[in-house]
């Protein structure tokens, strides 16, 4: 360690230490045009007029009006505040405009909770070098909210994070942890400087870096004390945080014009114990949906699972007793289309099969299946198949969009889809369409063995080339012996020759990724035959997931697949 003649005093690296390797917290890169789209600065405060004076100060004034802050927390002034302060007031003017207007709406809750913990109100600038006061900050490191909250020091506090809610964005909950959190670090240091150090590189690199200062015994060490010997990053967060104060102080002596608020926001909190969706809300409230967002960010997918366990939803104070008195009507507003499935049937109307063991006796049977088919070899069907049906629904007095759904095995949703009803009401006598899946079983399957490929078929789309043995039986009489002869089967006609090659296509499901090219090049075929077969036009390539798509075989034109179309028809 070196000796205390050569060691700078406190005083001396407070105010003349110089460092070109720190790094400058993320929030100075964010981009002012994100922040303008807050829907808080787009409807609630008119931007100030940038005057364009963008003239800084000289350090002593710097110095000066640092030193006349009411604050608590000391605030020294050396050249890494200075390049702070002068980045805030010449290249991020605009963000310290926009930061302005938003700690119109958010600063009362940075306030409010550090009061509470009888902590110094300066911390409420944390959030400008930590989130540049953006709720829904995420950081390369994953941390989240305005103060920026790694997810494992929330859960530790005490804060929900999961896939619907992520109280880390939550401007009260966020604001009351950070508070508790900042208050236990100065519980642990006894000095402000070392907490608001330890907040952001956390307190083990911050005790490593006391360790390595030569902090012993009753000798009080602060940050300026370990600067050489903490991270990069928090080398600049305490300067950071200085520059933070000064510039959300004093921007009005550098030409940045005070926020005008043209309306104010007054929010109020709703208990909420049902499972609601934001939209339910904005349409019943007639409030803007974005609206609802700004003002609950910590609801990640515009749903309040109040079902799970009570939430609170903040809204414009006069909405409050709306939302009370109307709570009946969102609930049932599109309660259809926002409802969660609470029970699944497997295999969808089918009804269950209980599991039971028969000692292996279908692989047997399967097997010698097999056996006797080995000398043609074709294709056992050893699983269920599916087909799709469209039916049609004539909707009966009191059903709902959710019974008929239910009774086919359907979602509501695609009811809507496929009827094209914008809102999930019908009425008695409505027609609908219905795709339901029909399920085949093996019993019920006829096996096609082609040459390229074998082919499945449900019995009662029996294909043409298998439809007929090569001899027919017929039964005579002779006294009272019966005698059954086989005599040849008539040739088969020339459309039956036709249906053959009509029957050697097979059906895609168009899949997420699936394109007309791929498919072609998957089935051995291309995309004029495959457009042929589905009666699509030349240069039509759309293709829906969930479409089925007819194949035609290998070395198959799409002629004789059409001819096919046409002579099952008649």
């Amino acid at each position: 360690m070196a000796s205390a003649a050569t060691v700078p005093s406190i005083l001396e690296l407070r105010h003349s230490i110089t460092d070109d390797n720190i790094i400058a917290p993320e929030s100075f890169e964010t981009q002012t045009r994100l922040l303008e789209e807050n829907f808080y600065l787009k409807n609630y405060v008119v931007p100030g007029v940038d005057t364009g004076n963008s003239t800084t100060a000289t350090p002593a004034e710097y110095e000066q009006r640092l030193t006349k802050l009411p604050t608590v927390i000391d605030l020294p002034y050396n050249s890494i505040v200075k390049n702070y302060i002068e980045m805030y007031l010449t290249r991020r003017r605009g963000l310290v405009a926009d930061m302005l207007a938003l700690h119109n709406y958010y600063g009362r809750f940075f306030e409010e909770e550090l009061l509470k913990e009888g902590m110094p109100v300066e911390l409420e600038y944390l959030p400008v070098i930590e989130s540049a006061i953006n709720p829904n900050a995420v950081s390369r490191a994953g941390a989240v909210g305005l103060w920026q909250f790694m997810p494992a020091t929330a859960k530790g506090l005490g804060m929900e994070i999961n896939s619907l809610v992520d109280e880390r964005r939550d401007p009260r909950i966020s604001s009351r942890n950070a508070a508790r959190y900042l208050k236990q670090l100065h519980d642990i240091y006894n000095d402000w400087s070392l907490a608001i150090a330890a907040y952001n590189c956390g307190p083990g690199n911050v005790n490593k870096a006391l360790r390595r200062a030569g902090a012993e015994g009753d000798v009080k060490k602060d940050f300026w004390d370990i600067y050489n010997y903490l991270p990069s990053e928090t080398r600049g967060y305490v300067p950071a945080f200085i520059a933070a104060n000064y510039v959300m102080n004093y921007y009005r002596q550098h030409g940045i014009s005070p926020t005008i608020v043209k309306r104010h926001l007054t929010t109020d909190t709703v208990r909420i114990n049902k499972y609601v969706h934001f939209n339910q809300i904005a349409a019943v409230l007639n409030i803007p949906v974005e609206e609802i967002r700004m003002l609950n960010p910590q609801f990640l997918k515009d749903v309040i699972p109040g079902d799970y366990r009570p939430y609170n939803l903040t809204l414009p104070t006069q909405q409050c007793l709306s939302y009370i008195m109307s709570e009946k009507r969102i609930l049932d507003y599109d309660s259809d289309l926002y409802a969660r499935r609470t029970t699944a049937e497997p295999g969808g109307t089918t009804p269950a099969v209980a599991l039971t063991s028969d000692g292996g006796q279908a692989n047997l049977a399967n097997a010698s299946r097999q056996t006797a088919n080995a000398e043609e070899n074709h294709e056992i069907a050893s699983q269920s198949t599916e087909r799709t049906v469209t039916k049609t629904h004539v909707v009966q007095r009191g059903e709902n969009i959710r019974d008929i759904a239910k009774l086919y095995g359907v979602s509501a949703t695609d009811i809507k889809r496929w009827n094209k009803l914008r809102r999930g009401k019908v009425k008695e006598g409505d027609r609908l369409t219905v795709e339901v899946v029909e399920h085949v079983t093996p019993d019920e399957v006829h096996v096609v063995a082609a040459p390229e490929v074998a082919q499945v078929f449900p019995k009662d789309e029996k294909p043409a080339e298998t439809a007929e043995p090569s001899t027919t039986p017929t039964t005579t009489k002779s006294g009272s012996a019966t005698r059954t002869e086989t005599k040849p089967a008539p040739a088969p006609v020339k459309e039956n020759t036709q249906r053959t090659k009509a029957t050697k296509t097979s059906v895609h499901k168009v899949k997420k990724g699936d394109t007309l090219d791929r498919i072609a090049k998957k089935y051995g075929t291309t995309v004029a035959a495959i457009q042929a077969a589905n009666g699509m036009k030349k240069g039509d390539t759309r293709i829906q997931i969930g479409q089925n798509l007819k194949i035609p075989a290998k070395g198959g034109t799409a002629k004789s697949s059409k001819k096919s179309s046409r002579k099952r028809r008649r």
